[in-house]
């Protein structure tokens, strides 16, 4: 007897129930009926998201080479955004002025950049979410074992990356400081927030940071396909197997029955105990900013540390670590696309992008984020980690814009399980940037 053929399906529906409501959804949306908080804006983003997903994960070249789903979920809704296709208040001219739009009596852009971007509301929501179920769901062997070789790649990655972007700005006549301080080390100051913005507080680094995180993105899923070797691509994993004994590595049945059974009431927990280790950290992010002004270190950082230290030192029950764990695969495996709907609209500008748009600009940020990715892969494995998930983690990472890129990055490749790496060159490698940037900056400043 012959299987019956499963129902495709969207978002987990049935493609037709699927249908019925995204239709809905847009219908209330260019009739300007759509609902203006949080249940209208999420609403609209699951349907573009999931919809745009789906184009990437069909179209053969884009789901093999370039990053899938995700990069199409980016640049689609950044493209919709650009052309005016989104309803919005304001629209953008042939010659990027911005203008009020007669035309349209609902503001889907405003209300979602109000929703996602100011306080970064869903973007630190989510991000919370899986710092902290992906650490305390992480064997705590794995973490010491990988948290102590760390800054060594990240180091290897800003050493190539400078280096190339100085020597490829020597032959095309560029002027070598003025890629370094203009270019290569907004690009690796860890985003918007954590360094081009505090570096100078001028326009002119920012096209390099937009651009750098474009790159990122589309090389991260790029090079998980085309670096295949086992040697070199750990699919996800990011310690190699020979440099650390696979059986304290293992989880025990036990404990996977126990991940796998979902409890509602463990959602909850999982829910609540992240955020509450977000407003840990941002204490003593206010503790630490009166004592030291001089050296910014974000939330996260400080988030990370504290969760590294209760997996660690085993100060958490199992039942916490489980909930926080199965929360962060609900968050995950749910509202990925939501929230790349929400950077494409938000913060990955095609305008900046065009404007400062040049072969030679092009060049040079490419370079830097190739120089990212290659030091810190091979620094990563002399030190015993995968290259590959090295190179994205403390290269790309480093390269593209913060918390938005980390995000965008690790969809790209399929290497959503090491946020917590990402997070840290975003943010602690971020402040070491902020730091070496102000040096160069006082001492090289004069020469641009």
């Amino acid at each position: 007897m012959s299987e019956k053929k499963e129902t495709y399906k969207l978002f987990n529906l049935p493609w037709y129930y699927f249908a019925v409501f995204a239709v809905v959804i847009l219908l209330a949306t260019y009739t300007g009926s759509l609902p203006k908080g949080m249940s209208g804006c999420f609403a609209f983003m699951i349907v573009l998201g999931t919809i745009l997903y789906e184009i990437g994960e069909k179209t053969p070249i884009i789901r093999s080479y370039l990053g899938g789903g995700a990069i199409v979920v980016l640049f689609g809704t950044a493209l919709l955004n650009y052309f005016n296709l989104l309803p919005a208040l304001t629209k953008t001219l042939d010659d990027g002025t911005k203008i009020y739009n007669m035309a349209c009596n609902y503001d889907l852009v405003g209300n979602i950049t109000s929703f996602f971007k100011p306080t970064g509301a869903f973007l630190d929501f989510y991000i919370a979410a899986l710092i902290t179920g992906s650490i305390l769901g992480m064997n705590s062997t794995l973490l010491k074992k990988a948290a102590a070789r760390y800054f060594p790649a990240i180091f290897g990655g800003l050493i190539l990356s400078f280096a190339l972007c100085m020597g490829t700005a020597a032959i095309m006549g560029y002027g070598t400081i003025k890629a370094l301080l203009l270019i290569a080390l907004p690009i690796m100051g860890g985003g918007m927030g954590a360094g081009a913005v505090p570096l100078s507080k001028i326009s002119v680094m920012t096209p390099a940071v937009a651009i750098g995180n474009a790159i990122s993105i589309v090389f991260a899923g790029i090079v998980v396909k085309v670096i295949a070797s086992k040697s070199w691509n750990g699919q996800g994993a990011l310690m190699q197997t020979g440099t650390v004994d696979p059986k304290e590595l293992e989880i025990s049945p036990e404990m996977q029955a126990k991940r796998d059974k979902i409890d509602v009431k463990n959602l909850g927990i999982g829910l609540f105990v992240s955020n509450s280790f977000f407003a840990w950290g941002f204490i003593v992010a206010k503790i630490w900013s009166k004592f030291v002004p001089s050296v910014s270190i974000h939330a996260y950082a400080w988030m990370i540390i504290t969760v590294a230290i209760c997996k660690i030192c085993n100060l958490l029950p199992e039942n916490i670590e489980v909930a926080c764990y199965q929360w962060f695969q609900f968050v995950m495996k749910n509202l990925t696309t939501t929230l790349l709907v929400g950077i494409g609209l938000c913060y990955l500008s095609l305008d900046t992008v065009i404007e400062s748009f040049s072969l030679t600009y092009l060049i040079l940020c490419l370079v830097t984020c190739v120089g990212a990715f290659f030091g810190a892969a091979i620094v990563g494995k002399w030190v015993g980690f995968y290259p590959v998930e090295a190179g994205i983690t403390a290269g790309l990472c480093m390269a593209n814009m913060g918390g938005t890129g980390d995000v965008a990055v690790l969809s790209a490749a399929d290497r959503m399980e090491l946020m917590p790496f990402a997070q840290i060159s975003s943010r602690l490698g971020g402040a070491i940037i902020l730091i070496i940037g102000s040096l160069l900056l006082s001492t090289l400043g004069s020469l641009l």
